[in-house]
C-alpha cells in the first residue's frame, strides 16, 4: 500500500532506468529488491526494530560492532544511556521471526 502509493506519485526524474527483470514482474526502480514495510505495533515491536537496525552492519560483516558503524543513530542511544557502548559487539544479537523478515 505504502510503496505502491509512494512510487505512484514519485516524479520520474527520481526513478532510475528498470532492467528488463524489473519490467517483466512490473516493479518499478524507486525501491531497492528485498525492502519490507511493516507497521510498528508497540512500544516493544520499535524497540525491536531499532534494534535489528543497529545490529544490521554487524550482520552483513560491515563492521564488528553496532559502536563501529560511523552513520548509525546507535551513538545517539547510547549518548541517551538507552545502550551501553559495547552493545552487540560480544555476542550475536537474536531477534524474533517477526523482526526483520516481513
Amino acid at each position: 500500500m505504502i510503496k505502491s502509493e509512494f512510487t505512484r506519485l514519485c516524479l520520474d526524474s527520481y526513478k532510475q532506468q528498470c532492467s528488463l527483470s524489473r519490467l517483466s514482474k512490473g516493479e518499478q526502480s524507486v525501491w531497492q529488491r528485498r525492502f519490507w514495510e511493516h507497521q510498528i505495533r508497540d512500544e516493544t515491536d520499535f524497540l525491536h526494530h531499532v534494534e535489528y537496525i543497529h545490529y544490521n552492519p554487524v550482520h552483513h560483516r560491515l563492521v564488528k560492532a553496532p559502536k563501529d558503524w560511523a552513520y548509525s543513530s546507535f551513538h545517539h542511544y547510547v549518548r541517551e544511556g538507552i545502550y551501553e557502548a559495547d552493545w552487540g559487539a560480544e555476542e550475536a544479537v537474536k531477534f524474533g521471526v517477526d523482526v526483520g523478515q516481513e
